[in-house]
């Protein structure tokens, strides 16, 4: 079991939230492999607090999309004590504050991971959120700015202290991106430094790298992003090595393309098209299926043409028929 707050959750790791990616066909799809938490994708808090349609539609859930939690992006504490109050009328477990997106047109208006600069906001933020809120709050943050200010450790003190349940920390600074490995050392220091519980983020690629970014860091609990494309399979890796003592149980290795049969595939492809289709609508649904296409194929031999294929198809006869192909 993990803690997160007053959350139990059966095993620990969960779904990252990630822009674009992390909508409700996305996370139910991870939930049936056995992801316990799941985020929603990144929604500013000032544009949920005016209930911009779009925005509220990044809420949109489902009792099997339980437990769940909502990362809201923002600097400002009226904001984000207001998209609190719209999240009120919404069923959901967690509430994470975003301090480590890299992307130029979010931390340009000092958001994401710029607020890794100002610590001392960061925890006004933080006590805000955790004053108001009726659930767990959590921070995701980077290991720094640049190389030249790695302060992931001093800024979890002020997370700690200002009430958090818990710090995500990406062993990468904001300056690399996603660039890189990440560093393993700072989500240990961070881990020293706090008595929270402390989750790492940042290449669990496979149970064989979540096992070993666990051995380094010495974390509670784990967040898969990138790992999780096209690769829900994670969830089950993760979990039976969990419930079989780690990273040497019987058959828990990385769940690539290249290690399933595409009998396997196959149906888990078709579900996810049919999940986005109903969610978005035929035409939306199709589109965005379209980089989940790529993701489930990479590896599959002969399936570049596929691909290039897939990116252009707009109807969902056609992505049906390309996934017959495979």
């Amino acid at each position: 079991m993990f803690a997160l707050g007053g959350l139990l959750l059966p095993m620990p790791f969960m779904l990252a939230p990630m822009a674009g990616v992390s909508d409700l066909p996305f996370r139910l799809i991870a939930r049936e492999f056995g992801c316990p938490l799941a985020f929603t994708e990144m929604i500013n808090a000032r544009a949920l607090g005016l209930k911009n349609d779009k925005t509220l539609r990044f809420l949109r859930s489902s009792p099997l999309d339980r437990p769940l939690g909502v990362q809201l992006l923002g600097r400002e504490p009226e904001f984000l004590l207001h998209a609190l109050d719209v999240l009120a009328g919404y069923p959901f477990d967690v509430i994470d504050l975003n301090a480590a997106c890299p992307v130029h047109k979010v931390t340009r208006k000092g958001e994401g991971a710029a607020l890794m600069r100002e610590p001392e906001t960061l925890f006004r933020l933080v006590s805000a959120l955790v004053k108001h809120a009726r659930v767990p709050v959590t921070v995701k943050i980077r290991s720094g700015w640049d190389l030249d200010s790695v302060n992931a450790p001093e800024a979890a003190k002020r997370i700690e202290a200002a009430g958090a349940s818990a710090v995500c920390v990406h062993g990468r600074t904001r300056s690399q991106g996603y660039r890189g490995r990440a560093d393993a050392s700072v989500i240990k220091a961070v881990k020293e430094a706090v008595a929270i519980p402390v989750i790492a983020s940042g290449d669990v690629f496979s149970q064989a790298a979540a096992a070993r970014i666990a051995e380094e860091t010495g974390c509670d609990a784990l967040m898969v992003a990138r790992g999780a494309l096209g690769n829900p399979w994670i969830f089950d890796d993760l979990a039976r090595a969990q419930g079989n003592g780690g990273a040497d149980a019987a058959g828990c290795g990385p769940h690539d393309a290249l290690a399933r049969e595409i009998a396997e595939v196959k149906p888990v492809m078709e579900k996810h098209l049919a999940l986005s289709v109903d969610h978005h609508g035929p035409v939306t649904g199709v589109i965005n299926f379209r980089k989940c296409f790529v993701w489930y194929t990479r590896g599959v031999r002969d399936a570049r043409t596929l691909r290039v294929r897939a990116v252009h198809a707009s109807s969902l006869d056609e992505m049906r028929a390309l996934i017959d192909e495979l």
